[in-house]
């Protein structure tokens, strides 16, 4: 079931919780894609938080929410580029988007395989998918006092299993958020330096938050015919190249 789309901007906005996880996971974003210049680029679910640096270099941009969650105009002060739609129908042509985030989308969704279709069909070929979702074996999946305590949390394995089975090939992973899903003021005040430490130690256990980088490939279709090589010529008619007529008998007189 996806969030309301006034909480999850509250969060995000107006705590200083989201703030912190703003930061955080603009920066594990932006360490993926360093430039987006002259791409299409997008988000699903309510992905604002980390689209921004792209908002200067991108050919074109757009957010698109699901309409069980709801949509805001964003972003704020400028020409509005969000979208609501259909959750696995995206008023998009097919292969439109080179870079694709879905934040809040896949784990709250109740349609995850007609999602994970629609998202390939909008990818170019080649083009990369960023899926940020709760960790399994993180803190905060556990707490609802966070958007990512709600939905489906995954593990590095099942995630990367899932999108496997939609054509999708895995590139890079990374996790973020190790400091504690809390308000208190020193958890707040040290955030920074657990976010540091948790990039040293682990690439995805410790983390709340999986961001699973995969790619669309399109393969070259399988040659048609023979499996495999006729290793000798068939000589069934090796007679009429070359006759050899068994000698005939002469007639007595």
């Amino acid at each position: 079931m996806h969030l309301d789309v006034v909480d999850l901007k509250a969060f995000y906005d107006r705590t200083s919780l989201g703030r912190t996880a703003q930061r955080a996971l603009r920066g594990r974003v932006r360490e993926l894609w360093p430039q987006t210049k002259g791409l299409n680029v997008g988000g699903f679910g309510y992905a604002p938080p980390v689209l921004a640096p792209f908002q200067s270099e991108a050919k074109r941009m757009i957010s698109l929410m699901p309409g069980p969650q709801g949509v805001l105009p964003w972003p704020d002060g400028a020409a509005n580029v969000s979208v609501l739609c259909d959750e696995t129908r995206w008023p998009l042509e097919t292969g439109f988007l080179d870079r694709l985030v879905v934040l809040h989308g896949l784990e709250t969704t109740d349609q995850q395989v007609a999602l994970l279709d629609e998202i390939w069909r909008v990818l170019a070929p080649g083009g990369r998918v960023l899926f940020v979702v709760p960790n399994r074996s993180g803190l905060w999946s556990r707490r609802d006092v966070t958007p990512f305590g709600y939905g489906r949390p995954y593990s590095l394995r099942q995630i990367e299993a899932q999108i496997r089975r939609h054509r999708f090939l895995p590139e890079r992973h990374l996790a973020a958020l190790f400091s504690p899903p809390s308000q208190k003021r020193f958890w707040l005040k040290i955030g920074p330096v657990w976010e540091r430490f948790g990039r040293r130690v682990s690439s995805h256990l410790a983390g709340g938050v999986l961001l699973v980088e995969a790619s669309k490939q399109i393969y070259a279709p399988k040659a048609k015919g023979l499996g495999e090589k006729v290793k000798r010529p068939f000589g069934m008619l090796e007679g009429i190249a070359r006759p050899n007529p068994e000698p005939v008998s002469g007639r007595s007189s």
